[in-house]
C-alpha cells in the first residue's frame, strides 16, 4: 500500500484492501474495524471514530490506491449499512455542482448583523443566511418553518445520521411537507450519500408528509446555490437549481426587477 500522510486515509485503505477482491463492488465493515486497523498500523485512534467516515465523504479523497481500482465512470463511496456498520460501494459517478452559467438573483439581505458577526463556521453561517432570508420559501414557493438543526437520529438499514437542518412547510392547498436541508461551506462537498440518507429518514419519520430534499452551498461570499434533489434509479437527480446573491436592497436596480418579473411570468 502506498504511504499516506493522513491517518484517516490510512485507516480506510487498510480496511479496504484487507477485504477487497477484484470483482467486488461492495465491502462491508463495522466501526470496530477502525480500531483494529489503527492497532495494526500503530496509529493513534481519533477520539471521534465517526469523523473518519465524515472526512472521507466530504473533505478528503479516497486514497490513490483505492481510486486506481475504480472502473471508468464509477467511484467508491461510503454509505451507512446499519448501526455502527458501513459499506464501501462502487457506484456511478454522481456529482452535485453549481452551474456557473445560471443567472444570479439578487435578494435583499435580511441577515441580522449580529448573527453574521458571531457565526462560528461556514456551514452555520450558510444555514443562518438561508433561514433569515427565507430562501427555502422563495425557492420552493412554500411557507416553511425551521423545525430542528443538526437532527441526529437513526434510520433502518443505514444507522445513525445527522440532518443539517429540517424544515416543515405548507402549500396553498394545505399539503404538508418535510424539507431536509444539507449545507456545505468551506472546502466540504455536497454529498449524494447524505441526500439519500436524508430522504430515507424523512420517509421513515414523517410518512404522511411530502419530502423535498434541498442542498445548499456557498459559491462565494453571499452567493448561495440551492438545489432540489430526488433519488431516481439509485442516483441523485437535480430537479432545479437557483443562485441567490444577498445584497442591500439599494443594490437591486429597476432594470433587474423588470428582468425578474419577465422571468417569473
Amino acid at each position: 500500500m502506498a504511504k499516506l500522510t493522513n491517518r484517516y486515509q490510512m485507516l480506510i485503505e487498510k480496511i479496504f484492501f484487507d477485504n477487497y477482491k477484484s470483482l467486488d463492488d461492495e465491502i462491508n465493515f463495522e466501526r470496530e474495524d477502525l480500531e483494529h486497523a489503527a492497532s495494526d498500523l500503530d496509529i493513534k485512534l481519533p477520539k471521534n471514530l465517526g469523523d473518519v467516515i465524515y472526512a472521507i465523504r466530504y473533505r478528503l479523497d479516497m486514497p490513490d490506491s483505492i481510486l486506481e481500482t475504480q472502473p471508468e465512470g464509477m467511484e467508491w463511496i461510503i454509505e451507512g449499512a446499519g448501526r455502527a456498520k458501513y459499506a464501501i460501494k462502487l457506484v456511478k459517478i454522481n456529482r452535485i455542482l453549481p452551474n456557473s452559467e445560471l443567472i444570479t438573483i439578487k435578494i435583499p439581505d435580511s441577515t441580522p448583523e449580529i448573527v453574521t458577526q458571531y457565526s462560528l463556521s461556514d456551514e452555520q453561517a450558510l444555514l443562518a443566511k438561508v433561514r433569515y432570508n427565507r430562501l427555502i420559501d422563495i425557492f420552493l414557493g412554500l411557507t416553511t418553518y425551521s423545525l430542528q438543526n443538526h437532527l441526529r437520529t437513526t434510520v433502518k438499514d443505514v444507522g445513525q445520521i445527522e440532518i443539517d437542518e429540517i424544515y416543515v412547510g405548507v402549500d396553498q392547498w394545505g399539503s404538508h411537507y418535510v424539507i431536509p436541508v444539507q449545507a456545505k461551506g468551506g472546502n466540504d462537498q455536497l454529498s449524494v450519500v447524505q441526500t439519500k440518507q436524508d430522504i430515507l429518514c424523512c420517509a421513515e419519520k414523517y410518512p404522511d408528509l411530502l419530502t423535498r430534499a434541498i442542498s445548499t452551498q456557498f459559491m462565494e461570499d453571499d452567493l448561495i446555490a440551492i438545489f432540489e434533489l430526488v433519488v431516481q434509479d439509485d442516483q441523485v437527480k437535480l430537479v432545479k437549481e437557483k443562485h441567490y446573491r444577498l445584497v442591500p436592497s439599494s443594490e437591486i436596480s429597476s432594470e433587474e426587477l423588470k428582468q425578474y418579473r419577465s422571468s417569473s411570468v
